[in-house]
């Protein structure tokens, strides 16, 4: 991952405008109660072009008639060491990232370099920039992006850059899955097949949703992976109409199907994953109807998956296909009304977040990787279907990365008897 990050890095830099600058954090785990914080994870553009996974940390990327990238850490301190543990070295993080270690410095030292490189007398970049880049993702309009927060001195002292979005050119970058990043999307594909297997083993022997969700959750840690992608969806009967279902606590009903839509993670990297089973190990024969229409789509969609097609055209064609299945299914009288029993897109770009960023009103190309899942909820029947995959785009069609993953009925049927 460290040649990744370096060609990241000089993508980036690449098609930043000229007399830049751009800052780019690691983060910091937020407070949760008294005197503990939620559990850390990095931010995933700061990874993306760093392959570092510690808080604390400073990107700062310079283009102007040359470019110079520099790092900085925290300092290990006794107290540190003693309570939390050492932080990175210079030697590591250079090791890790493949920034040269002259190029690291500690956090305390930020201010001075920044403002150097703002000194029109002595600026290591000739000249002083006049742009700032900064990730301005929002997540809603009340909320002001976290890094205005954590640039807040540099933008108040120095109102003379521009702030301009990197957000423009992380997003299409990551849309391209390198050699090194595919590996750890299967990776974190094959931890969650791990761990489906364990659940559809115990299926029979469990009786509550979040029973199966520790199963989960057991299997893929001793798999190695570092956590879940999301939240695990295990939604019994009805709870499998509700499309965000995550609270995982009602009673297991043999007679009903439960839906999984769960994730494992590998080095930051996610799977998604949405698997429908018979509780009782055999689906009634309304099931069957239902869960094989949603099979046939899914398996059309992922072949119509290739280079040059919309996200429009992907999400009509599935669409239109799961209208007409609906209508013979008796869920609706009329293909128009299809949204009453099918409310979400047929799939999303994944990697480094489950829906990962990137930008849909491009054609897909070779190197993308994104989620074909269909569903029907037909929630007076407390049924709910959706089977999910994890699809690479190549310049000639697709892989199903996820196709190890039992999905048709009879070989589902064949596992849980012989468990």
């Amino acid at each position: 991952m460290k040649t990744h990050a370096i060609k990241a890095r000089e993508n980036l830099l690449e098609r930043l405008e000229s007399e830049s600058i751009a800052l780019l954090y690691s983060g910091n785990p937020p407070h949760k109660s008294v005197d503990q914080s939620y559990a850390y994870t990095p931010q995933r553009n700061f990874f993306y072009l760093t392959n570092l996974s510690e808080p604390n940390m400073i990107l700062m990327l310079l283009k102007g008639k040359e470019t110079k990238t520099i790092l900085f850490i925290e300092e290990n301190t006794e107290h540190k060491i003693k309570w939390e543990g050492a932080s990175l070295t210079k030697a590591e993080a250079s090791e890790a990232s493949g920034i040269e270690e002259k190029s690291i410095f500690y956090l305390a030292d930020f201010d001075k370099v920044f403002n150097q490189t703002m000194n029109y007398a002595r600026s290591i970049m000739g000249k002083p920039p006049k742009r700032l880049y900064l990730d301005l993702y929002h997540r809603n309009v009340e909320e002001k992006p976290v890094s205005l927060h954590q640039a807040k001195k540099v933008v108040e002292n120095y109102p003379e850059l521009a702030i301009k979005s990197v957000n423009e050119h992380t997003s299409y970058l990551r849309m391209f899955k390198s050699d090194a990043e595919l590996e750890e999307i299967k990776q974190a594909i094959s931890h969650t097949k791990k761990g489906l297997d364990t659940v559809l083993a115990n299926l029979k022997r469990r009786t509550h949703e979040f029973q199966l969700q520790a199963d989960f959750n057991h299997a893929i840690t001793l798999s190695g992976s570092t956590g879940n992608a999301f939240d695990t969806i295990a939604a019994c009967g009805k709870n499998a109409t509700i499309l965000h279902y995550t609270q995982n606590r009602d009673t297991l009903d043999e007679n009903s199907m439960i839906l999984f839509d769960l994730g494992a993670l590998h080095n930051n990297y996610a799977s998604d994953i949405s698997r429908t089973y018979p509780i009782g190990g055999t689906y009634s024969k309304r099931q069957k109807e239902i869960y094989q229409a949603v099979l046939d789509v899914n398996k059309k969609a992922i072949d119509f998956v290739k280079p040059g097609v919309t996200w429009k055209d992907l999400n009509d064609y599935a669409r239109d296909l799961l209208a007409k299945k609906a209508v013979k299914l008796g869920l609706i009288d009329d293909e128009k009304d299809i949204q009453n029993v099918y409310y979400h897109s047929i799939g999303h770009f994944m990697g480094l977040d489950v829906h990962d960023v990137g930008q849909y009103d491009l054609p897909l190309e070779a190197g993308m990787v994104l989620t074909i899942e269909p569903g029907l909820y037909a929630s007076k029947e407390g049924i709910g279907v959706r089977i999910e995959d994890d699809i690479l785009v190549t310049k000639t069609g697709n892989v199903n990365l996820s196709s190890d993953i039992p999905k048709e009925i009879k070989d589902i049927e064949t596992i849980i008897k012989g468990s």
